[in-house]
């Protein structure tokens, strides 16, 4: 699929959905894009049953860059019944949850390439599928909210679009919601708490696994990964949610991360959840994150 137009690519869903509760209709496995050398990249797509020109989210899977698929939200939340993918559905959104190269694969920004090519494909099929290609919400938990953030923040760097899939199509998004992301890579290091789950300085760890490299040795490469280091006025509206007590993604992340963006004059809503680890854990109520993250997306893409 590298390079082609929209028109060159024919239908876009090319198998009948299957059928979830309340009509919701789920194609899984679309190839949005192909690289040569690598496995097809994927996405699930979640539709409502009926609607046109809907508002869509682009849901990126975390795992520190190396691990986990477009399946899963988090492990501690992959078991709510109804999904989370099945709720923003019911609620009218259409959901595009992504696979992207991991660190085992390739070096960022192959990350960031892969889910810029998610949101072409999904603005070239707009029409074909009945989505809105303007109201594109980027969401994602970790390192897929790091992805996230970053579509938020450099559509306009035409050296970070990559030839990945359907090229020659805007990738910005209408919006971002960010969980718990890593976003200041240099800083990171000496926030980490050094009880904390992992090391994050040494080649072998999420962040250097991600650039290549040590990242107090390669502070350029930990930069240019970094989505603090994008930080405009024109990007669009972010919703970030960190746990208070986030043992491997400190909450000053996001808290300085919010803080530039306000600078910034971007408009940006940030909560801390009291009481929660990484990945929502220890949180005292999962519903209500998932259903405000909800609200916001529904508030900015209301038409």
């Amino acid at each position: 699929m590298s390079n082609q137009s929209a028109t060159e690519l024919g239908g876009p869903l090319p198998a009948e959905p299957r059928i979830l509760s309340e009509g919701i209709r789920l194609w899984q496995g679309i190839e949005y894009a192909s690289i040569r050398g690598f496995r097809p990249l994927l996405l699930d797509l979640y539709l409502p049953p009926q609607g046109d020109r809907l508002a869509s989210v682009l849901f990126i899977h975390g795992g520190g860059w190396g691990l986990g698929t477009r399946a899963s939200v988090a492990p501690p939340l992959d078991g709510l019944e109804p999904s989370m993918f099945e709720r923003l559905a019911q609620a009218g959104l259409a959901v595009a949850s992504v696979d992207y190269r991991l660190t085992g694969e390739a070096r960022f920004p192959a990350q960031l390439h892969d889910v810029k090519a998610a949101v072409r494909w999904l603005r070239a099929h707009a029409a074909a599928i009945g989505l809105d290609p303007e109201r594109i919400v980027a969401w994602g938990g970790s390192a897929g909210g790091h992805l996230a953030a970053l579509l938020g923040l450099t559509a306009e760097r035409e050296y970070l679009e990559g030839e990945a899939g359907i090229t020659g199509v805007s990738s910005a998004v209408w919006a971002v919601v960010d969980w718990y992301a890593p976003v200041d890579l240099v800083a990171l290091v000496e926030q980490a708490d050094p009880n904390g789950p992992m090391e994050h300085d040494s080649a072998a760890s999420p962040e250097g696994s991600l650039i290549g490299g040590v990242v107090s040795q390669n502070p350029e490469l930990a930069s240019a990964a970094s989505p603090i280091t994008y930080v405009h006025g024109g990007a669009p509206p972010f919703q970030i949610k960190h746990g208070s007590e986030d043992r491997a993604v400190p909450p000053i992340q996001s808290e300085t991360f919010a803080a530039a963006l306000r600078d910034a004059g971007v408009s940006v809503e940030l909560e801390l959840v009291d009481g929660s680890d990484h990945m929502w854990i220890g949180a005292p109520d999962v519903e209500a994150i998932i259903q405000s993250s909800l609200d916001f997306v529904l508030a900015v893409t209301a038409r």
